[in-house]
């Protein structure tokens, strides 16, 4: 055992005469001063719901300048609870530095990042980063509800792209440049607008489209992707022409049609007598609501066991069989190959389709050649006894005004077709079929993005063109409203991008497996 020092020797024992402690560290000697005065603890309230035993009550005393402490418990095998400020209250660990970009900020970003390793001050680093957050919020303004995170993430990664380019003296002006180009930038409306991204992501993708707007699409390099007819055949082209005379039938203008929109049977009227049909402009998808599989439309977000619709519009019809539409207006095959006259290997088309008393007809065509070039875009003239029913401008993009100054017919429109195309030519389109069919053109080397891009539930499905712009190439297209629609020398020209995109990166991958592209 220690040696005793008798800190305690004067100072009385509190419990005087009491005291049964064999080695009382206290003094019980009389000549000893009195305790200082004592304060009475307040008793702790019980829990018990028994009334307590007066015998039991105690008045528990402690110097006054002591916190007061509960009673000990009597049982020798319970180990009384340790301070708080001793208990551990979390993990020991030491915490690790969080790298700037690994957590997602709504508002102003901070930098994680350890102080001692920068060149630049931090304090003066947070003070440019919050500079650049606050610019990509005005800058992102309308995108910002539906991406809430996005212009802290840029921030963070613009910051980071100016420090790494720049030194101690020039990093302030390299952010004050920076903020002056986001100043000049155009507001985007979606996230896959040329404005969304970084200085160096941005940069790139301009780079990449200027490499893909750089390949001229030949002859040789596309061959191998024409699709065999077979191939065609398969996924609704139509290669042979009926042995009828066909165009006899133009119009079924006072006969009995089912309509297109809501399955109903109407009599084909033109459009000032055209009757009222409720239906959905939108396609029907599939989605989950509460784990069970239901099928909505696009436009409304209704339930398709619903019924009804969601717009009004007159009734339309459409065919579909080779035999009525050669009855509507004849099918023929482009010109045949002439040695002596120069036609396009190459070109990519789209056309615009309106509802008419014949069915739906072509009503714009556009024609761009293996370098982008736009070589043709007229609007159609109906055909002599054909009335339109219904202009389709939310998709078509035409309204009454294109088609009054249209000056071709679909037979002009055919012959200027064959002056730059012919047989032997390379047409690349989306959903190409529907094209062909509307133009009554039957032909057999064709490049369809709908084929070369298939949807990942294979036929008949069929991937949208806006969906793989946007997936490939990064841009978005068919942007219009209601009252604007597509555009065919837009739908066009990104088709033959989307085939530019193919070949670049199918020849990238084959160099890559040192493989030849076939």
């Amino acid at each position: 055992m220690f040696a005793n020092l008798g800190l305690f020797k004067n100072l009385a024992c509190p419990e005087r005469g009491t005291c049964a402690r064999s080695n009382c560290l206290f003094s019980h000697s009389s000549d000893v001063p009195l305790p200082r005065p004592l304060i009475r603890e307040t008793p702790v309230p019980s829990t018990s719901r028994l009334p307590p035993d007066p015998k039991k009550v105690k008045d528990t005393v402690v110097p006054a300048k002591r916190p007061a402490v509960a009673s000990p418990t009597k049982s020798p095998l319970t180990t009384p609870e340790p301070p708080r400020k001793l208990q551990k209250v979390g993990s020991a660990q030491r915490p690790l530095a969080v790298p700037s970009a690994a957590r997602t900020e709504t508002g102003v970003p901070l930098l994680r990042i350890n102080a001692a390793q920068s060149l630049v001050a931090l304090p003066v680093r947070q003070t440019m980063l919050k500079t650049l957050y606050d610019h990509f919020m005005v800058l992102y303004n309308a995108i910002l509800p539906t991406n809430p995170t996005l212009a802290s993430e840029h921030a963070l990664k613009q910051e980071e792209e100016v420090y790494k380019k720049s030194t101690k003296l020039t990093y302030r002006n390299a952010v004050i440049q920076c903020v002056a180009g986001l100043k000049r930038r155009e507001a985007p409306t979606s996230t896959n607008h040329p404005s969304v991204g970084t200085e160096s992501e941005i940069a790139a993708r301009a780079e990449a489209q200027k490499s893909l707007e750089s390949l001229h699409l030949s002859r040789e390099l596309l061959d191998p992707l024409v699709h065999s007819i077979e191939e065609l055949q398969r996924w609704g082209y139509y290669v042979d022409i009926p042995p009828a005379p066909g165009g006899d039938q133009p119009s079924m203008e006072g006969k009995i049609a089912k309509c297109e929109r809501c399955a109903q049977y109407f009599l084909v009227k033109h459009e000032e007598g055209s009757d009222k049909c409720i239906y959905h402009w939108g396609k029907p998808y599939t989605t989950r609501v509460n784990g069970e599989k239901v099928r909505t439309y696009t436009c409304c977000s209704r339930s398709v066991a619903d019924g009804g619709g969601c717009s009004h519009g007159p009734h339309v019809f459409y065919e579909s069989t080779i035999e009525d539409l050669h009855s509507r207006h004849a099918f023929s095959f482009l010109s045949p190959t002439d040695a002596s006259s120069a036609k396009l290997d190459v070109v990519a088309l789209d056309c615009e389709m309106i509802y008419t008393t014949g069915g739906m007809r072509v009503a714009r065509v556009s024609v761009v050649d293996g370098s982008g070039k736009e070589i043709f875009d007229e609007f159609v003239r109906m055909d002599e006894g054909v009335h339109v029913i219904d202009y389709n401008t939310r998709f078509s993009g035409v309204n009454e005004q294109n088609l009054a100054t249209a000056l071709l017919t679909l037979t002009s429109i055919r012959n200027t077709l064959d002056s730059l195309i012919d047989s032997n030519s390379i047409l690349i389109g989306h959903a190409l079929d529907n094209d062909l069919k509307t133009l009554r053109i039957i032909h057999h080397k064709c490049i369809d993005t709908a084929l070369l891009f298939p949807h990942r539930a294979g036929a008949p499905y069929r991937r949208s063109l806006k969906d793989l712009v946007r997936e490939k190439l990064g841009k978005m297209i068919q942007m219009g409203d209601a009252t604007e629609g597509h555009s065919s020398v837009e739908d066009a020209s990104s088709t033959l991008d989307l085939v530019r995109w193919y070949v670049m990166n199918n020849q990238k991958s084959a160099v890559q497996s040192g493989v030849t592209p076939q």
